[in-house]
């Protein structure tokens, strides 16, 4: 899983890259579905913008973004929508060969 952090009009301290993996280190579980996690960290006038683009194995992408006056709750929030995100793109991933592997009933002697 590739991450790429980028600012603009805003330069990307070290404490928030920091923060920003720690929080990232969430969706690592599902880091075999995720090939690239994009984070775009932009000011505005009245606050930051938060984008991340999302592209997973299968050939999905997703794009979250969030906006607040503050930096750190706007990425705690694309943080919940982006494992949110992942945990539904999980779902939709079906079991082609769902016989492949047939359960193994025990019989009780009677």
């Amino acid at each position: 899983m590739n991450i790429t952090l980028k600012g603009v009009h805003y330069e990307i301290s070290d404490r928030t890259k920091e923060f920003i993996n720690e929080k990232l280190s969430r969706i690592d579980p599902f880091k075999d579905l995720i090939v690239t996690v994009d984070v775009t960290v932009t000011k505005q006038k009245a606050g930051f913008q938060v984008d991340s683009n999302v592209h997973f194995r299968f050939g999905s992408i997703a794009h979250l973004t969030e906006e607040n006056l503050e930096l750190y709750p706007a990425i705690e929030n694309l943080m919940h929508k982006l494992d949110a995100k992942i945990s539904k793109e999980k779902e939709k991933i079906k079991d082609h060969h769902p016989h492949a592997h047939p359960a193994k009933e025990e019989v009780e002697p009677s």
